[in-house]
């Protein structure tokens, strides 16, 4: 465990002027300014479209062909960027999301889902259903579809899922959420217990995007707070997290529940990192891992949808629910 590097990173986001409770304006700003405005890496390339008349951003990362043919072919990942649901943008993700496609070979489209306050709940779940509907519309089938988010992007995430399954339309493949915030009552026990070691974020910030996203709707609604929803049906999820982060019950609750729905579910938790660590992978050892593992996670369950699609008919190995290590995984036990 890189003791030095996460703390080097708790000092950054420490030291960082970002708060989410302040003046929306100033919150975009700022979250622009440290996610944004980072050079990408030579072989990420990145494009303006449109998906089911959302504004998104379709992410390729170069790979040779021997690499190519070893990862996940036509596969496609939904991304859902975080910012509490009032800062971030697509372009704002391409970095991390880039990473990601790095490592599993899939191209990407990360979602311009509209913020509050101009835009509260559901407006973003609304978006998020079009853009998967506009995915599939274009040719793309479900079994080659992954769904990744992170913060309130993984909880948009969830609840897109919701959506798919009210629906009747067909689930993804799989999905990743990391570091999820899941829970707009702001009712785990981690909102106060692991105030103190948190970097990033408080309950006070978050109480203050959750009402403005809410507009008043309930906060334990499955659309608004997914981890009150029932979760049968939904695809294989990953979960992961840092152990210093107010949102870490927001994880653990996901995994328990979506294994009581009978949900194949992987929680990882990654001790001593904070909020979306896997963010840092330039100089964090454990962000790397992290998403090698989510690159993993990701190949094999896109591998056996597609295989039960077009072959014959095979099961997605299950992944236990696991309380891990130094971001350690039961990935493919």
């Amino acid at each position: 465990m890189s003791l030095f590097q996460l703390a080097e990173v708790r000092e950054l986001l420490r030291d960082s002027p970002l708060d989410f409770g302040a003046p929306v304006e100033q919150v975009r700003a700022v979250f622009h300014e440290m996610i944004g405005t980072h050079p990408l890496a030579r072989d990420v390339h990145f494009a303006d479209l449109s998906l089911g008349g959302v504004p998104a951003i379709e992410v390729h990362v170069d790979t040779d062909a021997e690499t190519a043919a070893a990862q996940s072919g036509t596969s496609s990942l939904l991304y859902f960027h975080g910012g509490a649901y009032a800062a971030g943008s697509a372009r704002d993700s391409v970095g991390l999301v880039a990473d990601i496609v790095r490592r599993c070979g899939a191209s990407a489209y990360t979602v311009d889902y509209r913020l509050a306050p101009e835009h509260p709940y559901p407006a973003a779940t609304d978006d998020a259903i079009a853009a998967y509907r506009g995915l599939l519309e274009s040719g793309v089938p479900a079994s080659s579809i992954a769904v990744v988010g992170e913060s309130a992007g993984a909880g948009l995430a969830m609840a897109m899922l919701l959506r798919i399954k009210q629906s009747g339309l067909p689930m993804p493949a799989a999905t990743v959420v990391l570091s999820p915030w899941c829970d707009l009552s702001l009712s785990g026990d981690s909102m106060a217990g692991k105030a103190a070691v948190d970097p990033a974020l408080t309950a006070d910030a978050l109480r203050t995007r959750a009402e403005s996203y809410l507009a008043g709707a309930d906060p334990r609604s499955p659309f608004a707070g997914p981890l009150h929803a029932d979760l049968r049906g939904l695809p294989p999820l990953m979960i992961q997290s840092g152990s210093f982060e107010i949102l870490l019950d927001d994880a653990v609750r996901l995994a328990a529940r979506a294994a009581a729905d009978d949900v194949a579910v992987s929680l990882e938790v990654c001790p001593g990192a904070p909020h979306v660590f896997q963010g840092f992978a330039e100089i964090l050892d454990e962000a790397g891992e992290a998403l090698d593992h989510v690159a993993t996670f990701l190949r094999n369950h896109l591998m056996a949808a597609e295989k039960a699609r077009t072959g014959p008919k095979v099961s997605p190995r299950r992944c236990r629910t696991t309380m891990s290590g130094p971001v350690t995984s039961a990935m493919g036990r």
